[in-house]
């Protein structure tokens, strides 16, 4: 056999086996969409919407004392002492340790700019945070501070613990999910199909999910001006799910 004829041959082998290759790939594609297609046309996506009124159970707020005095010393001890009044007040109303946490403490130079730059005195300030779930004795823990010999109360804000928000989610959740399935049930035996399965599923939290209240302006101002009652309010959390069901 002449090698132009084997030539001739291999060459028909080629073009033989990528014809097989073309038909073999069409007909894979062709199945694929013909898939794509049936699944597509066998799924119907719904969403899902709950909500709930909550009322904080925790409040946090900044109690302080700031002193000024002739030295660093005089402004510090002063602060000193009353600082432990109020903690000692705080305390003797029910709050524990952990409820109550330095947050700020500093002792600085007060300057006059009349001519030239002169030390006139001392100012030192001494903050804790307090984090309580005793929100009904809010406006006490205040007047008892200010008493005590706090004059720097800072903004107060209320939240709902972590705890609190664990249960919201998974009831919320629940209720989303029983809602969407409500609503692909009905459209399902309107059509005259019925659910069989899910598909895909996806969550959407409300920004407020983690409650926060705006803060409210200084409860003490001036000489002792106290800012009462303290109320929480409450807010509206939400979740919403979205999920794609098998139907036939």
């Amino acid at each position: 056999m002449s090698q132009e004829s084997k030539s001739d041959r291999s060459n028909l082998a080629i073009i033989a086996l990528s014809i097989v290759l073309v038909v073999m790939s069409l007909t894979i594609y062709a199945m694929s969409q013909g898939g794509l297609e049936k699944n597509a046309a066998n799924t119907i996506t719904m969403n899902g919407y709950a909500q709930e009124k909550v009322v904080p159970d925790t409040a946090a707020l900044s109690i302080g004392v700031v002193v000024q005095a002739d030295t660093a010393k005089a402004a510090s001890d002063s602060n000193a002492a009353l600082m432990s009044t109020v903690v000692a007040e705080l305390k003797a109303l029910g709050l524990e340790d952990k409820e109550i946490q330095t947050s700020y403490v500093s002792v600085y130079p007060i300057y006059n700019y009349d001519k030239e730059q002169t030390i006139t005195g001392y100012s030192a300030s001494n903050s804790v945070q307090v984090t309580t779930t005793k929100i009904g004795n809010l406006s006490q823990i205040i007047d008892s501070s200010t008493a005590a010999g706090a004059n720097q109360i800072g903004s107060i804000s209320f939240t709902v613990s972590e705890d609190r928000q664990e249960q919201l989610r998974e009831d919320l959740m629940n209720k989303a999910i029983a809602d969407a399935s409500s609503k692909a049930n009905g459209l399902a035996s309107s059509l005259g199909l019925k659910v069989t399965g899910v598909q895909t599923a996806s969550i959407s939290e409300n920004s407020n999910s983690r409650i926060y209240y705006a803060a409210a302006e200084d409860a003490v101002g001036g000489a002792g001006k106290i800012s009462t009652p303290i109320e929480p309010g409450e807010s509206i959390v939400s979740m919403s799910v979205q999920v794609t069901y098998y139907v036939g």
